[in-house]
């Protein structure tokens, strides 16, 4: 389930800050990331993509757990977390090994995990090939506005152009620190910041011209349709 090796952005080393680690993912080996996009960094909220993915397709097969998953996605409940990784604690390990996730690692606090981008973009490219019909994308496709706790849920990756269902994470103590992961028709992309939602945003569509230009190439190679859709999507006057 491995993806092709991605490109970087190095023909502009301000493209995207060393505060943000972004990647990307796409059929026919386009991958993308930052150069710091395999550095493993706290998963935050995004721990439970892996924890639903586990209990959904390895769990007891019981409505409580279906309901539980559910809630994680779409409200990023931590209650709900807390109640399946407690059931299931091996649950990100498992899901990290099946994947070859090499940048996460769980914890025996689920909130303690740590995880990478190109990780979380890897899961979800590999979840779109081999299982498209997972719940777990029509619970991103239909995220709540605001999260459990309050939170709105609606920065980074979400505000990309053909985005289809979003997942995010966030630091409830100490310094500002967030994800978010989306997916869309033959994409997946994740974005983690040591800074604000807001940031987070700027540095992801900061980033996206950059990211279409360096999968184009050097010899003119024509754009897949959703790459192209992207392009058209940020261009600036």
């Amino acid at each position: 389930m491995a993806a092709a090796p991605a490109a970087h952005a190095d023909e502009d080393p301000a493209t995207v800050p060393p505060r943000t680690a972004m990647s990307l993912r796409m059929p026919g080996g386009f991958a993308w990331g930052t150069a710091n996009e395999h550095e493993s960094r706290a998963a935050l909220s995004m721990s439970k993509l892996y924890i639903a993915d586990y209990s959904l397709r390895h769990g007891d097969g019981s409505p409580e757990d279906r309901a539980l998953s559910e809630r994680m996605i779409r409200d990023s409940d931590d209650g709900a977390a807390t109640q399946l990784a407690g059931k299931y604690p091996q649950a990100i390990e498992a899901t990290a090994g099946e994947y070859g996730l090499r940048a996460t690692h769980g914890s025996s606090d689920w909130g303690r995990s740590s995880t990478s981008t190109a990780d979380i973009t890897d899961f979800l490219a590999a979840k779109q090939r081999t299982d498209p019909g997972s719940p777990i994308f029509e619970w991103m496709a239909g995220a709540s506005n605001t999260a459990a706790d309050g939170t709105p849920q609606n920065w980074g990756t979400a505000q990309l152009p053909g985005v289809q269902g979003s997942k995010w994470g966030w630091s409830d103590v100490g310094a500002p620190e967030v994800a978010s992961a989306s997916f869309g028709p033959s994409f997946s992309v994740a974005a983690h910041t040591y800074g604000s939602p807001a940031d987070q945003s700027t540095d992801v569509l900061d980033a996206l011209p950059a990211l279409i230009l360096r999968l184009a190439g050097s010899e003119g190679r024509l754009l897949p349709p959703v790459v192209a859709g992207l392009l058209e999507g940020v261009a600036r006057p």
